[in-house]
């Protein structure tokens, strides 16, 4: 019988296979599906901070000014201490999963300021969260923020949630810094107890016949894959950091690639909006026969043996595979006359 175990964020997985935030976390019947398709753990939808801070101004204008307005029409505002914010929605489901589920819940933040907003890690952990991943999706568009600066942005909210928390936090990053070793080390000094490589930015795209800038949705696609494995194989044997794969797995051999590199769970998310919860069950038993084909006992032992620095090549993930792959390319015949 083949071992599946790994560890994410301290916590023993029975598998490596976690679905991501998506609104697939939004219902409770979809969860417990994920959960029955084979899912180790599940990270829960992202609490937005604009939509906290949104929240609260509107509460502030309507219900505690309302004595600003004319005294007969305060009459038809709703009761405060009835109303339910995004907040207390968002922390009603986490209770609700943890109460029907058995794997794991991580809770999600996505945000890009040291705020008090971040108070509400405290709220999410007394509610039951497992773990928590800080999705800070920051487009750094200002020729005046510097790239020290951007990574303090990073710096400064992982300080601030490890404040109000003790739970374990993971941070979702993109692969858009100058030295992403270097900037992996810092998270971990700071006390960042994991990494999610790595967050799909997604891009507006022109409309040529209305001339206005659209928002298009592409999931994402196998190749995508290739640039967590150059990565999580780089920083393998250079950070003792839980290392999470998100993006580009749609089948057992994205996962098992990336595993090989030295990832500790790999997360699902396209897969999974795409073909639905079976795509999970799939996945997780073409992995085992392929490891069942090639005698592997435990993803224990496959995890990190081709990371960088096991490899006889170290060379095979830096300058010289670019050199190398670029000398490969040969156009077809008839292309060139």
């Amino acid at each position: 019988m083949i071992d599946l175990t790994t560890t994410y964020l301290g916590l023993t997985l029975k598998n490596p296979l976690v679905p991501s935030s998506t609104p697939l976390s939004k219902q409770l019947d979809t969860a417990l599906r994920l959960e029955d398709a084979g899912a180790a753990a599940l990270v829960l939808h992202s609490f937005y901070e604009e939509e906290l801070i949104a929240e609260d101004a509107m509460t502030d204008r309507f219900l505690l000014h309302a004595d600003l307005h004319d005294g007969e029409a305060a009459g038809f505002l709703p009761d405060h201490g009835s109303y339910a914010s995004s907040l207390d929605r968002y922390l009603d489901h986490l209770r609700r999963l943890k109460a029907r589920l058995s794997i794991p819940v991580i809770a999600s933040l996505n945000g890009v300021t040291p705020s008090g907003w971040v108070d509400l890690g405290k709220e999410m952990q007394e509610a039951g969260a497992d773990a928590l991943e800080l999705n800070v999706y920051h487009v750094a568009a200002d020729p005046a923020e510097s790239g020290d600066e951007v990574e303090a942005r990073y710096l400064a909210l992982l300080a601030e949630l490890k404040r109000v928390v003790s739970l374990p936090i993971v941070m979702k990053l993109p692969p858009f810094f100058a030295s992403l070793p270097h900037f992996v080390r810092r998270l971990e000094t700071a006390g960042a107890d994991g990494v999610s490589l790595f967050n799909r930015f997604f891009q507006p795209d022109i409309d040529l016949d209305a001339l206005e800038l659209v928002d298009r949705l592409e999931l994402s696609s196998r190749d995508e894959a290739l640039l967590r494995i150059r990565w999580i194989a780089i920083l393998r044997a250079r950070t003792s950091l839980t290392l999470a794969a998100t993006g580009g797995v749609h089948g057992h051999e994205e996962a098992l690639k990336l595993l090989l590199a030295g990832a500790d769970v790999v997360h699902l998310a396209s897969c999974l909006l795409e073909h639905g919860p079976g795509r999970l069950t799939t996945i997780l038993q073409d992995m085992q026969g392929w490891m069942i084909e090639r005698e592997y006992a435990s993803v224990a032992q496959l995890k990190g043996s081709m990371c960088q620095a096991k490899l006889r090549d170290p060379s095979a993930l830096a300058r010289q595979s670019y050199i190398r792959v670029l000398d490969s390319f040969t156009p077809r015949p008839g292309v060139w006359r």
